[in-house]
This record gives structure tokens, sequence and C-alpha cells, in this order.
């Protein structure tokens, strides 16, 4: 369990392949979405190693074209959720024993097999179940997961090579990191292949047992992850996957008294549900659950007099409408100053005429639909106020239709009032809402600090070095990730380990070893070699 690595793993990141036309890759993806489109599949629950059917059965569909069925699944009851949580506990008895070094084998060919075999298969069910184009698909499913496997089995040996400083002669002091005494919960979103894996592995690498309840829009993907994890040789039970409702399998899995800890990505409303259910149940439970959570954001961009009005509108584009806002970090307000404001809307405006809608399989599409019929009728809905409101303005998009797929346009809207409800309530869509500030640069640092509950990611655009000093230093708490001249996503394994505090939710930062230290417990252990054989101490001595 706490052998010394006998190698030293130095991770890279996974280069990002360009889907060029005529490309070998753009060819080879498309082959494959024609492949997975010609068939509807059936997912089992996978528990210990083996497929599980229930007679509660639901469908997975392309968010573009919602007529199209992918796959049923199977969705897991209390009797399922048990079983899952006994066959955790009994492959952790071996897990618990296995090498460090024989963990890193394993995540290191996933690595292996989704760089080649698993590429295509996971990027395009990614695209076929979630709406991501090409792009967004390699830099999340292919390269950011194998950048987690890989960087993960570094920070594991890192996190294992800390050791006390000082043995003294006679003395040999030593830490083991210990996997938690029980399992993990892991609880994933929908918008991130890489993090629905990296949730219920990065415990498991740590020598833990996981329970995943995936989304249940992003079932598709996480059945062939699982085809990933099992031909890498994972061990049977290391990872349960449960898809089911999340009014069934939470309360049944919270209440369960080897409930070791909880890995969430998700809305802020949940998390913070689970989090008062843990602690109704905390006198029940074998060790206290440690809770890791990545919630909700209201991500900023805040534009000083200085910066280049295309630069801005390139990031507000980019951070605001890739993946159709449908990311935590994604800008979702922006304060721009007076004296910059119509330039930069002209070239906004400009680019935003430019920009394709519709299906994935049209590489020339920079937006497709949203995830499902909730989301955009909870997207619609902040733009329908919008347009009601006299205090604000939109000024492109803020037209949607659900006909065919979920597709809502990119829309921008202009408010006079900086509480306006879209500048402070997270909408989770391609919805920027922009506010002109004439105040001074302390006093729009102050509003966009106090303006939102969330505090995940953040901007400042300016060429003007004080300003960023100030205003680096007054929105200090305002973002977990913060951007200087850059959209606020787009954080990469290990460059910018990601995560926010506040509403957003416990800052653990996935993609570095502060994450992964969440998911051991540390024993210390002290070995004398000489054992002394009287219990008196020289100051007991007199002359």
């Amino acid at each position: 369990m706490n052998e010394a690595p006998t190698k030293t793993i130095i991770a890279a990141n996974e280069p990002i392949k360009t889907y060029r036309p005529g490309s070998p890759e753009k060819e080879s993806i498309k082959k494959e979405i024609e492949r997975l489109k010609s068939k509807q599949i059936e997912i089992p629950i996978i528990i210990g190693g083996e497929e599980i059917k229930t007679d509660n059965i639901a469908t997975c569909v392309m968010p573009h074209n919602h007529n199209h069925v992918l796959a049923t699944y199977h969705q897991a009851s209390e009797r399922e959720i048990q079983m899952a949580i006994e066959s955790c506990l009994g492959a952790q008895k071996k897990w618990v024993n296995t090498s460090l070094d024989e963990r890193c084998d394993i995540f290191q060919k996933m690595a292996e097999l989704l760089q080649n075999k698993y590429r295509d298969i996971i990027n395009a069910s990614t695209m076929l179940g979630q709406s991501k184009n090409i792009f967004q698909a390699e830099i999340d499913s292919a390269c950011e997961l194998i950048d987690f496997f890989n960087f993960n089995c570094q920070y594991a040996q890192e996190i294992y090579a800390n050791q006390p400083c000082i043995s003294p002669k006679g003395f040999k002091n030593h830490l083991e990191y210990r996997p938690l005494e029980g399992f993990v919960f892991a609880v994933t979103p929908f918008n991130f292949t890489s993090i629905a894996a990296n949730l219920p592995s990065a415990p498991a690498l740590m020598g833990n047992v996981s329970i995943w309840k995936p989304a249940s829009s992003s079932v598709y993907s996480g059945h062939f992850l699982m085809q990933l994890f099992k031909e890498a040789g994972l061990p049977d039970g290391v990872i349960n996957f449960v898809p089911g409702r999340g009014s069934m399998v939470g309360p049944n899995i919270i209440k369960d008294s080897n409930l070791a800890g909880v890995h969430f990505t998700g809305s802020t409303a949940v998390f913070q549900s689970m989090w008062k259910d843990i602690g109704n149940n905390i006198d029940s439970y074998k060790t206290y659950p440690r809770i890791v959570g990545e919630t909700g954001g209201k991500d900023f961009i805040l534009a000083h007099e200085s910066i280049d009005p295309t630069e801005l509108a390139t990031a507000m584009i980019r951070g605001a409408f890739e993946y159709q806002g449908q990311k935590c970090s994604a800008a979702s307000r922006c304060y721009i100053p007076t004296n910059i404001w119509e330039d930069t809307k002209e070239i906004l405006l400009s680019e935003l005429s430019t920009i394709k809608m519709g299906d994935v399989e049209d590489f020339t599409n920079f937006v497709n639909a949203v995830i499902d019929e909730s989301a955009f009728d909870s997207i619609s809905y902040y733009i329908d106020y919008a347009k009601e409101s006299p205090d604000a303005e939109i000024i492109h998009g803020g037209s949607y239709d659900k006909t065919k797929g979920y597709f809502i346009e990119p829309t921008v809207i202009v408010t006079k009032d900086p509480k306006f409800k879209s500048m402070v309530e997270e909408i989770f869509g391609p919805v920027l809402t922009i506010y002109i500030y004439d105040t001074d640069w302390e006093s729009v640092c102050k509003l966009v600090d106090s303006t939102s509950e969330y505090a995940l990611t953040g901007a400042i655009m300016s060429k003007d070095k004080q300003a960023i000093k100030t205003g680096s230093k007054m929105l200090v708490n305002s973002a977990g990730n913060f951007y200087i001249n850059d959209k606020p996503t787009g954080a990469v394994v290990g460059q910018q380990p990601f995560g926010g505090s506040r509403a957003s939710g416990t800052n653990d930062k996935a993609g570095s070893s502060l994450n992964l230290l969440r998911w051991v417990s540390v024993r210390t252990v002290k070995e004398t070699f000489e054992p002394p054989t009287d219990y008196r101490y020289p100051f007991m001595e007199e002359k």
C-alpha cells in the first residue's frame, strides 16, 4: 500500500489535434460518429464488473436532434445501490494493498488507450451525447482526461515522497498515505467528460473505491469510459457505475455508515443539500466524510480602459459562447468602461454575426445545442426576462428553438443595472450580460467583488500594469482561477489547477496534488530500534 515508487513519472500535456480539413484525425472521427449514430445501444449498470439491468429504463438522445435515441440505459433502485456499496467494500480489501506503482501502471494504460484506441470513441460519444463540437470534445474528453490520468500519477508519487525531514539516530519516522476507510461517492456533471472520469478515478488512484453516479445526460460517454477502465486493468468493483435518479441514488448512499467521501461537481443547491444530509447523519459514519465540491459560477470579465477592444471582444466571445456557455468557468458578466464601449460593441457584433450554430457534424459550427429541455427552458427564461425589462437591451441574439434540437442563439444583454438579474444569477448557457461603467477603477472592482455569491473564475483585461495590480488585490477572493488578459476559461491540468470558493465550492483544485491529498488519511509511524528499559529520566537524579 505504501511502498515507495520504483519509477519516476514525469507527465506532459497531451497535444491537441487540429482536425483540419483533409487531416487523418478528421476523417477518422467522422467515421466513428457515423458508426455510433447507426445503432442504438443498451447501457447497463456496472457493479463488480457485472452488467446489471433493471425495469427502470431511460434514454440518451442527441441534444441537437432530440428525436435520435443513441441508447437506453438502466437506472438503479435501492437494491442496486446496496449492491454497489457491498461491491466497493469487497474490492477495497484487495485494492488497498495494491502498490502505487501497480495503480499508476493501470492509469498510464488508461491514458495510452485514450490516446489511441479510445480517442475517437470517447470524443464521438461526447459530441453526440453532449452536443460538443470536435474541438471542445478534443480538449475535454481526450486531452484533459489523458492529462488527468498521467499528471495524477506524478502528483501521487510526489505525495508519497513527502516524508518527515528528521529521523534521529535510533529511530525511523515514516508517513503512510492510507486510502479512506469506506467508499467515495462521485457525482459527476454532463458538461465535461474529463471531469466525469476524474471524480471517481482520482480517489481510486489513491487506493480508494468509488460509486460513480453520472449525470443522466452524459451516461452515454460514461458507458464507454467504463469500458476503457476495464480494458486498462482496473479491478472489478473499484469503480461501480450507477446511473439513476439523484433522488434515489443520493439519499441511499449518503445514509450509509461506510461513506468516506463525496467528490462532486454540479449545482450549488444540490451540493448544499448533500452537505446538510451528511451533517444530519454525522453520528452514524465510521469516519468523518471528506466533502469535495466544485459548484456554480458567475464568472466575470472586467475590462480596463487601456485594453484593445479586439482582444476584449475575442475574450468575450470565446469565454461566453464556447460550448454554449455550459462551463462552470464561462464568462457570464462583463464590465466595460464607457470610453471603449462603442469600439468594442462594433467589433463584438461584427464577429458575432459570423458565428454559425447547428449540428456537431458540421464542423463549421461554433455553437451547438444546449444539453436538454430543462436547460433550454431555464436559459430562455432569462432571455425573456431581459426582453421584458426596461433596464436591459438585447443587442445580439435572443432567439431560441427546440423543435429539432435545443438551440439558443448566443445572446448579449446590455443592462443599466449592475445588479440586474442576469448579472447576478447563474444561467449556465450562451448568455452574456454587459454593464457599461463610468466610475473609477477601484469602485468597479468593489462592484465586481460584491455582485455575486460565487467565486470560481474571473478575468481582468488591461494594458495598465498598475490597474492589473490593484484589481488582482481587490479581487483576491472573487475567483479561484484568475486570468489576466485572457478569457476566464480553459484551465489546463499541470498548468492551472481548477477550483473556486464561496458558493463555487471547496477549492480543492482538480488537476493537482491538493485534490489527491483529500483522498488519503495519513498515518504517522515511529519505529524505535532500541526501546528504553528504564522509566527514569536524568532530571530525576539527585546528588
